[in-house]
């Protein structure tokens, strides 16, 4: 078996080996591993022919046999587990599936940096077993990171939801892990333990060399799928200066300066540009962000650019405005590469009516070179076995499997349990009915999902803790357009001591290309919740599935439902997770990471981009940092089994900036007045590290039952300035703590990253005076002044 950068070869193509193969292909400049990466590319560059050259800008990168390069596909996908989606994984091998993780939404609720990193890791673990294996590339269309600002988007479960800086923290935790820095890191350490003689890499060469590439995407203010007369693909999304620099660009610049390797731009306009032909958008990425990688765009949204958007006249000016979009700076591209065929095709007549120059297609294609080369794609048969030869034993390995389900049981959120119905105590229960379209479903992963290990139902995970199980549909599908099944439902529910109705949202209400208009539970399910509830025997458990918020104000004010958990898409151990939690095994802690609104919600606009409340249009604004409006549930809720209590231990009191300010040079002054408030410029800070300030928070477990609590720390103004966010998240941790103990959580508070905001300008200004920092229950001010 000869493996290709993707996929194995057929018998007929077997003279294609990988790049850099001797005795005819290992001659060549760009296979010599001791020159610097740049040069290598360069020299492959300047190898091929212009119809060569082209035939790279697609995906489906074109084979030049004459330098023995095989074809490469770079459209692979690893949201939350190896995926199907995409044409560069193929499950029909020695590998047949891979672990199902949570969807993204469920695995962000756990509030755990190191939870995230780990399913990262264990995700690359298995790719990089495919690709050994014939299976799959090495470049991976991941994480999402774009902002969950409307509950009806199709895709918000993919995000790790509303919050900037924790989709910030998420998207650093996964590129890092996912790329290999972790395990190159790990790699050094394991070679001077063993003695070998290899050097340590150096820092420079550490980040250089990747595991896998990861890509930020979709770039920038992409949340719109399918809603009234407006598309993804038609969208011009208006966002104002200021919530692009407070909101929608803080993820991707934290991805990118971390370290990503690639970018994919929207397929929406952003202020009447399309986000892949935005010279100032993309121009910023590589000129101020310093980013080093590739940029792709969605698929086809090169094709977007004259089809929907109307932007140019033809699709010659279309694959121009992409391909050189940032080319004011020399040394800068626009997209580097059309996930599609659009550019290939028409770039030939580009080049003919000299609207691109061969030279803007090298600097492109340096960039696709320079990324392939980083993960060692011309470095021969040794690319196997870089970062461990990993293989089948590593896909579905016993320790992903476990990972999964704490990822599931940590993410999990219990909304109600004003009853103590839960936990429930299994030694006494007799029996248990299961109501619900999803009750016995295997498919709780939610969009951009593989072929799962090992998948448990819900229905499948209850009875392996109770004897006595009914089931019932109770609804045809999630649609929920009849009540034909109800009475089933309710006769099994009448038998049973205890009764778990799981309603909620699957993918056919929630998905890429597929919005919702509505926030309440589909067809009749609700229906269906209320007569079940009317003859349980006790209160019932509401188990609510989706990555999309759901106004069930109807069940959390009634009695007759005593407890509701919301387990988004929980993956293949999601089944299991569940009947842990239920059963008392594992006490949830996740916290929602989105605002659940009220169905009142849905006459906003979803087109209106803007997250600041306008009281002169009745804009309640959007996410817990601006919405002024009624909640079901706010961003940050989740209960536990038990209670904690919160001290504080430290934190100041007065912060000075005296000595820190530095007016710039076209100001006379060092801080400006609004409203008679006084606020600096944060770009007047000099050495803003050094006014950093630790809190720390001593948290105790009241209770008798092990738990682990995540400790969420807010901060807002006293007095608001026009368009300062209601209160804003600065720091997370997620504690685990044994009955009766305490532990303590310690945040470094950044204050001009974390007590400032942008202007209408999009500029980060500080507003001087107090500052309250919040957790829990818990109030400080910290003062800050001149």
């Amino acid at each position: 078996m000869i493996l290709l950068f993707l996929q194995l070869i057929s018998s007929t193509d077997s003279k294609i080996q990988y790049p850099c193969q001797p005795p005819q292909h290992n001659s060549y400049p760009f296979c010599n591993a001791s020159l610097s990466t740049n040069s290598r590319a360069q020299f492959l560059v300047s190898l091929l022919t212009l119809d060569e050259k082209i035939q790279q800008l697609s995906d489906n990168a074109s084979a030049v046999p004459r330098l023995g390069i095989p074809p490469y596909e770079w459209w692979s996908e690893s949201l939350h587990g190896i995926a199907v989606n995409g044409p560069g994984v193929s499950f029909d091998g020695v590998i047949k599936c891979a672990t199902g993780f949570p969807q993204v939404i469920l695995t962000a609720a756990s509030f755990n940096r190191s939870l995230w990193s780990a399913v990262a890791a264990a995700i690359a673990v298995e790719a990089k077993a495919m690709f050994n294996y014939g299976q799959a590339g090495l470049t991976y269309w991941a994480p999402n990171i774009n902002i969950f600002r409307d509950p009806r988007w199709g895709r918000g479960q993919e995000t790790p939801g509303e919050d900037p800086m924790v989709t910030s923290a998420f998207a650093v935790e996964y590129v890092r892990a996912f790329q290999g820095q972790y395990y190159a890191a790990a790699e050094r350490r394991d070679q001077f333990r063993l003695g070998q003689p290899r050097k340590a890499l150096t820092e420079e060469e550490d980040v250089d060399k990747l595991m896998l590439s990861a890509c930020c995407k979709h770039f920038i203010a992409y949340d719109l799928e399918n809603w009234g007369q407006f598309t993804r693909y038609n969208f011009n999304a208006v966002v104002t200066d200021q919530d692009m620099a407070d909101t929608y660009q803080p993820p991707f610049k934290s991805c990118i300066q971390q370290g990503a390797s690639c970018l994919m731009c929207s397929y929406n306009g952003v202020n009447g540009i399309p986000a892949c032909a935005d010279s100032g958008l993309l121009q910023k990425v590589r000129k101020e962000w310093n980013f080093k990688g590739y940029i792709t765009s969605d698929c086809d949204a090169v094709a977007t650019i004259y089809e929907y958007q109307n932007y140019a006249k033809t699709p010659e000016d279309a694959v121009a405005m992409a391909l050189k979009a940032g080319l004011n700076y020399e040394y800068l591209t626009g997209t580097d590469i059309n996930c599609g065929t659009y550019m290939s095709r028409n770039m030939k007549s580009v080049i003919r009516e000299g609207k691109v120059l061969e030279k803007d297609i090298d600097r492109a294609l340096l960039n696709l070179f320079s990324v392939q080369l980083r993960l060692g794609l011309f470095d021969g048969e040794l690319v196997k076995n870089r970062f461990r030869g990993f293989g089948p034993r590593d896909v579905c390995s016993s320790d992903h499997k476990k990972l999964a389900l704490e990822a599931a049981t940590q993410g999990i959120v219990l909304l109600k349990n004003d009853l103590k119905i839960l936990p429930l105590d299994k030694p006494v229960i007799s029996s248990l009915a299961v109501v619900g379209p999803l009750a016995n479903s295997t498919e709780l992963g939610g969009g951009y999902t593989g072929i799962p290990c090992n998948p448990k139902s819900i229905l499948g995970g209850l009875q392996e803790h109770v004897t006595n199980v009914y089931y019932a549909t109770g609804c045809v599908d999630v649609a929920c357009y009849s009540t034909d099944k109800f009475s089933e439902a309710l006769s099994v529910a009448k038998q049973a001591e205890h009764v778990v109705v799981v309603a909620g949202l699957d993918l056919s209400q929630e998905k890429e290309d597929h919005d919702r208009y509505s926030l309440l539970l589909p067809g009749y399910q609700m229906k269906l919740v209320n007569a079940v509830a009317s003859v349980s025997k006790r209160p019932l458990i509401l188990v609510l599935t989706g990555g999309g918020p759901l106004d069930v104000s109807f069940a959390v004010g009634d009695p007759h439902v005593g407890s509701i958990l919301w387990i988004g898409y929980p993956g293949e151990t999601g089944g299991k997770a569940l009947s842990e939690i239920i059963f008392g095994h594992y006490s949830p802690g996740g916290k929602l990471p989105m605002t659940w609104y009220p169905e009142s919600f849905t006459r906003v606009p979803m087109t209106d981009m803007n997250m600041r409340a306008d009281p002169s249009r009745n804009y309640p604004g959007r996410t817990h940092r601006f919405y002024n409006g009624d909640t079901v549930y706010p961003f940050g809720y989740g209960l536990s089994y038990t209670s904690f209590t919160y001290k504080l231990l430290s934190a100041p009191s007065k912060l000075s900036l005296e000595g820190f300010l530095q007016a710039r040079p076209q100001k006379n002054i060092l801080y400006q007045t609004s409203n008679g408030l006084d606020y600096v410029h944060v770009d007047e800070l000099t050495y803003c590290e050094s006014l950093r300030f630790e809190v720390q928070i001593s948290v105790t477990n009241k209770g008798d039952i092990d738990a682990s609590e995540v400790v969420l720390l807010f901060a807002k103004g006293l007095e608001l300035f026009e368009g300062s966010p209601e209160r804003q998240l600065i720091g997370f941790d997620r504690l685990g703590l044994l009955a009766h103990t305490s532990a303590e959580a310690s945040f470094m508070v950044d204050p001009c990253e974390h007590l400032g905001f942008a202007d209408k300008h999009g500029n980060r200004i500080l507003p001087l005076g107090d500052h309250i920092i919040i957790s829990q229950d818990l109030e400080h001010v910290v003062s800050i002044g001149l």
